[in-house]
């Protein structure tokens, strides 16, 4: 082989070599950057981050801003922040199951309203939530088996969410104000009860006893005053008529002038 061609080959050779060097360290470095049990990779054409079972206590910073489907299920994480997927605006679809989350501050879903199509928030600890926390979000929400309180405030939560197809049966009442309806599926309950229009019943009676109460106490204070005033008048008319006719004149003619 000429001597030209082997350097060439040489060269070519280096060349590919630095660039799979360089190739395997962008690697480790991406890799290095992931939290513990975390990893990217690809599913069906989607740009994946998979973190499940991998002992996380909040959302991970540092996930890949181009990430489609993103896997957080089945970790510790007890509380959604405000904007915590603002960096994610291809997001597609998140799984947020089997966690420790029992609350999610307004503004958690924050500009994941155009692309996300899959919320699943199921098996967490989600007892009440403000109908805000999906504010705008069109997304296909999970929330069965977390312990909810049935009331007003689920109620109008239901109201303003897409549920997934064949979640919510397993939206069920863990407690209740009426005991009759824990253990049974909410859309079951709110198919007889109103919980809004009883809870609007109460606040109106609550208010009615109230003012009724003040009138009450209001018109005791004036039927005492006007008695008391009654029983002092009438122990002065007898003091006066005990008196000697002529003290008694001059203490009336006193009394007169003193009015006077």
């Amino acid at each position: 082989m000429p001597a030209a061609a082997r350097v060439l080959l040489c060269s070519v050779t280096m060349w590919l070599l630095l660039q799979s060097l360089l190739l395997l360290a962008s690697c480790l470095r991406s890799a290095a950057a992931f939290p513990k049990g975390c990893y990217p990779s690809e599913e069906e054409g989607l740009k994946t981050f998979r973190c499940s079972n991998a002992r996380l206590t909040e959302v991970p910073r540092d996930i890949p801003n181009d990430t489609n489907k993103l896997y957080l299920d089945s970790n510790q994480i007890p509380f959604l922040p405000r904007d915590a997927f603002r960096d994610l605006p291809l997001l597609l679809e998140l799984d947020l199951s089997h966690n420790t989350i029992a609350s999610i501050e307004s503004g958690a879903f924050r500009g994941l309203a155009e692309h996300l199509h899959s919320l699943d928030l199921s098996s967490n600890r989600l007892v009440s939530l403000s109908k805000d926390a999906f504010s705008n979000l069109k997304a296909k929400v999970n929330l069965s088996n977390n312990p909810w309180l049935c009331d007003c405030r689920l109620q109008e939560l239901i109201r303003t969410v897409d549920l997934a197809a064949g979640s919510s049966g397993g939206i069920v009442c863990d407690s209740s104000a009426q005991e009759e309806h824990v253990g049974k599926a909410f859309l079951q309950v709110i198919a007889d009860t109103d919980f809004c229009n009883v809870y609007k019943k109460t606040t109106d009676i609550a208010m009615l006893v109230t003012m009724f109460g003040w009138f009450a106490m209001v018109i005791s204070y004036l039927v005492y005053y006007v008695r008391q005033n009654q029983e002092d008048a009438r122990r002065h008319l007898e003091y006066l008529k005990s008196l000697p006719s002529k003290q008694r004149r001059s203490e009336e003619s006193s009394t007169i002038s003193t009015v006077v």
